[in-house]
Formats: structure tokens, C-alpha cells, sequence
């Protein structure tokens, strides 16, 4: 029992050393991929004792600023509401991450381990359930802070939250019935398996269409350009957090780097097999019949190697689009997520029933 809780003990510090690790490092990723972007330098001041580190030092300089800052709370303000909001958008996010496994079983101590924090026989739904929360950490803050433009942010926020949920659901339920599970391990371990003996059997091969909805309705989510709307600083000042400040503003801050990590997380774990690697099994690889065979101590490592070397890659995309392409308008964003993304949601679920059955593999769950 004693071992049971220090093993979960030590899984948990694992999963947010990795994700609040992520964060500052996304923010001088974010920084110098503008930079690059927009041909310019980008952050490369602050030092210590004269080492800059390609500008390293600049989140910690950041953090540091916000946590001396006045702690100012608006008069006007419902101050309960006003200072619970900040936690209910950081902290349903960062449970999110407990059911995405980041590696396979490892044995110690006589006993098998999975390199995830909690193997939930309904990981899905699990992570639908507390991702759909933090909209009321928006909404709260829009509504508590007695402000015109963070209003109009709660509201835009809660409006596009709605209308991409939908689709966002729907597009994981074709996953959900060519693996025929609701287990992001067992999902994980199905894409290890090969069709034809040569094309790996990962989430976008088989869901291409459910992997592009589930990327445009994650971006929404995320509500990162070019779907920032409840923030739009052109339009509304800084939307629901316009009166936000030092460390309750950091902490809007940490929970939309907080979501970048776990929504790529959720799309290399989904739809690009999360933790495998081609042709690696628990012994080596497997290439026509030939057998290299590993230490399986490295085999793990390379396993969680693959599935961190996934989550930075989508990590670096979603900077890229941000500082690529513009914010979309208001109703182009309410029309490509009713009348674009639904209605392909829909179907894509269809399809992948009609396929199954021809196939003759009518088990679903």
C-alpha cells in the first residue's frame, strides 16, 4: 500500500515537472519563433553575470516581475469570484494530463508500472469532462471583474467554447470505434499494431478526416490565434483577464501554455501513437523478419524519447500558426465551427461505421 502511494507519488511529480517544466521553455520558444518569423532578433538582454543563453533568462525574468507586482484587485469587483477564477482556469487543465500515458509498462520492485498517472477505463470522456471546465475559469473572470471588454471576452470565450466542444468530441469517437476502446492506453498500444505488415497503424491513418477536425477544434479551444477572440487585444483590450495582474495574471498565463502541452499531448497520443515507435517492440526492432534486439531499459527510454520529441513538435506547430496565419472574424468563426466542423463531424462517424461494418468488424467498445 505504502509503495503504491510513493509510486503514484513520484508519477505525479514526473507529469507536472514536465508540464510546468514545458512552460517557461514555450515562452522563449514562442519569443524567438516570432523573432525568427518576423525577421528580427527577439529576447537577448537579460543575463547573468553576463550569459544570455539565446535569451533564456527572459522567462525567469518574467516570472519574477509578476510575482513582486501589486496584487491589485478592481473595487468594483466581486473579490471572491475575482481570485477563484485564475484557479479554475489552470488547475482542470493540468488534471487533464493524468490519464495521457507518456511511455509503456516498466517492471520494478517485482511489480509492472505504467508510465501513467491514472489508467482510466473511460480516459476519454475523462479528459472531455475536466477540459470542458476551464471555460468557467474564463467566464468568471469576464463576469467578476466588473469590466465592459472582459465581459464581452467571458462571453465570446463561453460562445466558442460551445460551438467547438461539440465537434471536438465528436471527432475522437471514430478513434474511439477503430480501436475499440475508450483507454488512451489501450488506444496507444492498438497503434502499434501494422496494416499490411508495413504502415503503422496510427490515429491519422485511419481517422484522417476526425485528425484535421480534432487539430481545428483544439486550436479553438486553446482560443490561440487564429482563434483568440475571447482575448483580442485589437478589439476588447485583453478580454477576461483586462483587469488581471502579477501572479493571478501568471497564472492565465501557465494554463494557456498549460493547454498547448496537454492538447499536444492529446494529438500525439490520439492519432500518432502516442509513445511507439515504428517497428519497436519490447525487445527490438522488427524489420522484415530481421530482429534487433535492445535492452528493454532502452527501448522504454527511447518510447518516452518519442512521445516528448511528439509533444514539442506539436508544441512548435501551434506557435508557428499562431505567428502565421491572422484572427479569424467573430462569424467566421461561429460558421466554420456550426456549419463546417459539425456537419463533417457527424460525417466522419458515419463513414467510419459504414467501413467497420463492410469490414465486418461490427465490435465498437
Amino acid at each position: 500500500m505504502l509503495l503504491d502511494i510513493i509510486i503514484a507519488c513520484v508519477k505525479i511529480g514526473i507529469m507536472l515537472a514536465f508540464v510546468l517544466g514545458l512552460v517557461p521553455i514555450l515562452v522563449w520558444g514562442e519569443r524567438k519563433g516570432a523573432a525568427y518569423i518576423q525577421d528580427r532578433m527577439g529576447p537577448a538582454k537579460a543575463d547573468i553575470f553576463g550569459l544570455t543563453l539565446g535569451g533564456l533568462f527572459h522567462p525567469l525574468a518574467d516570472a519574477i516581475k509578476l510575482l513582486f507586482k501589486e496584487d491589485f484587485t478592481p473595487d468594483a469587483a466581486s473579490p471572491v469570484f475575482y481570485r477563484m477564477a485564475p484557479v479554475f482556469a489552470l488547475a482542470p487543465v493540468l488534471l487533464t494530463f493524468a490519464v495521457v500515458p507518456f511511455g509503456d509498462t516498466i517492471t520494478l520492485f517485482g511489480r509492472e508500472i505504467p508510465l501513467q498517472v491514472a489508467d482510466l477505463n473511460v480516459g476519454i470522456l475523462y479528459i472531455f469532462a475536466f477540459s470542458s471546465l476551464t471555460v468557467y475559469g474564463v467566464i468568471l473572470a469576464g463576469w467578476a471583474s466588473n469590466n465592459k471588454y472582459s465581459l464581452l471576452g467571458g462571453l465570446r470565450s463561453s460562445a466558442q467554447m460551445i460551438s467547438y466542444e461539440i465537434s471536438l468530441g465528436l471527432s475522437i469517437i471514430g478513434v474511439a470505434m477503430v480501436f475499440e476502446s475508450l483507454k488512451l492506453s489501450e488506444i496507444t498500444r492498438a497503434q502499434g499494431d501494422l496494416i499490411l505488415g508495413i504502415i503503422p497503424k496510427w490515429g491519422v491513418v485511419v481517422q484522417p478526416l476526425g485528425f484535421i477536425l480534432f487539430l481545428v477544434a483544439v486550436f479553438a479551444e486553446s482560443s490561440r490565434v487564429p482563434f483568440d477572440l475571447p482575448e483580442g487585444e485589437s478589439e476588447i483590450v485583453a478580454g477576461f483577464h483586462t483587469e488581471y495582474g502579477s501572479f493571478k495574471f501568471s497564472m492565465f498565463f501557465m494554463a494557456e501554455y498549460v493547454h498547448l502541452v496537454v492538447a499536444s499531448g492529446l494529438i500525439a497520443t490520439l492519432f500518432f501513437g502516442g509513445w511507439q515507435i515504428p517497428y519497436l517492440y519490447a525487445d527490438g526492432f522488427h524489420i522484415f523478419r530481421h530482429v534487433i534486439h535492445l535492452p528493454s531499459f532502452l527501448v522504454v527510454l527511447m518510447q518516452v524519447g518519442a512521445f516528448v520529441f511528439k509533444v514539442l513538435f506539436f508544441c512548435w506547430f501551434f506557435i508557428w500558426v499562431r505567428w502565421t496565419i491572422p484572427r479569424f472574424r467573430y462569424d467566421q468563426v461561429m460558421r466554420l465551427g456550426w456549419k463546417v466542423l459539425l456537419p463533417l463531424s457527424l460525417a466522419n462517424i458515419f463513414i467510419t461505421g459504414g467501413v467497420i461494418l463492410l469490414l465486418g468488424n461490427t465490435r465498437i467498445v
